[in-house]
């Protein structure tokens, strides 16, 4: 693949909690090629639970844009995948790697690593129920005793996927350690693989991108917690490749702010309640780039995630842009 080509492909990652449609928009616009939506779980969404349902508002502005699924039975599963099906989603996904025990601990995620038959079971029965391309994520096994990858993504494939994304870490890891790329690049380069194969975790700058599209040789790459508070990463990545910067871009403190701000309200405009739109995208403010590293910051940092209103958060924001100046830059 040659630098800044259309093969290069980046996704925003599913993440609970975080890829609404106010953070998916974002993303969007600053170049995910394709986004997810947060997990949806099926018994909810069969029993027609309200919390549930509402995760399948999508937008055609959003396109290509995937939903995802997670449950445990074969029938529960296919039956939500057909109304996921109504909200005519360009893909849909099913989730085989959360590691949360409330999750995983009941035999759905990436518990379904310990049950491969139950998983295969469930894939076909999605894959049969419906029209749309079925996707689906997962881990490289339950634990480094137990890296079945290479042989998953063949029975995977057998029961009619699309697409097979990755995370190069095992359920006992959950988030801890590095991920491990080599059994992702070994799927790619099975001879028996002829799905694209999307690699997943600790990709965190475009170096690491362009590092991972070589090296493994993925058709595309998910980016995951590296998107918290900081939406452009999508862009600085695609730049990168193209060849347009040769390092980390340097962006305005005064530039990222507007940004931050702008979640901020468009949270608030999709959950209808400024305090719960607000809480809701703390993490992104909490875990930003934008804020890293800055002397002294502990103390104001306590002060944006104990913000309330709209009109707070955004007089500290605006204060350390102050404190710091319009045009600080920040290597993000």
């Amino acid at each position: 693949m040659s630098a800044g080509s259309p093969a290069y492909k980046l996704y925003l990652a599913p993440m609970e909690d975080v890829t609404d449609p106010a953070f998916r928009m974002l993303c969007k616009r600053f170049g995910a090629d394709r986004v997810y939506t947060e997990f949806v779980n099926a018994d909810a969404l069969v029993r027609d639970v309200a919390a549930a349902t509402r995760k399948l508002q999508i937008s055609d502005s959003e396109r290509p844009v995937a939903i995802q699924i997670y449950g445990r039975e074969p029938a529960s599963m296919a039956e939500a995948a057909q109304i996921v099906e109504q909200a005519k989603p360009d893909f849909i996904d099913i989730n085989f790697g959360c590691p949360v025990k409330k999750v995983a601990g009941k035999g759905a995620g990436a518990g379904l690593l310990r049950d491969v038959p139950k998983m295969l079971e469930i894939t076909r029965a999605v894959v049969n129920a419906v029209k749309t391309p079925v996707t689906a994520k997962t881990r490289l096994g339950w634990n480094e005793e137990q890296k079945i990858i290479v042989e998953l993504a063949e029975a995977l494939q057998d029961c009619g996927i699309a697409e097979l994304a990755i995370h190069g870490r095992t359920r006992a890891q959950m988030y801890t350690g590095q991920a491990d790329w080599t059994l992702i690049g070994e799927v790619k380069n099975n001879p028996r693989m002829h799905i694209p194969i999307i690699g997943n975790g600790d990709v965190t700058t475009p170096e690491r991108a362009k590092e991972c599209f070589y090296k493994y040789g993925v058709d595309a790459i998910m980016v995951g917690r590296a998107t918290f508070g900081c939406p452009w990463i999508f862009e600085d990545i695609k730049q990168y490749l193209a060849g347009e910067i040769e390092e980390k871009r340097q962006r305005s403190m005064s530039w990222c702010v507007d940004i931050l701000k702008e979640h901020v309200e468009r949270s608030i405009e999709w959950i209808g309640d400024e305090r719960k739109g607000i809480v809701h995208s703390r993490r992104h403010f909490a875990n930003s780039p934008v804020f890293k590293g800055l002397y002294d910051f502990k103390q104001t940092r306590i002060a944006l995630l104990r913000a309330e209103s709209k009109a707070e958060v955004f007089a500290i924001m605006d204060e350390i842009v102050q404190k710091w100046g319009p045009e600080f830059n920040q290597a993000l």
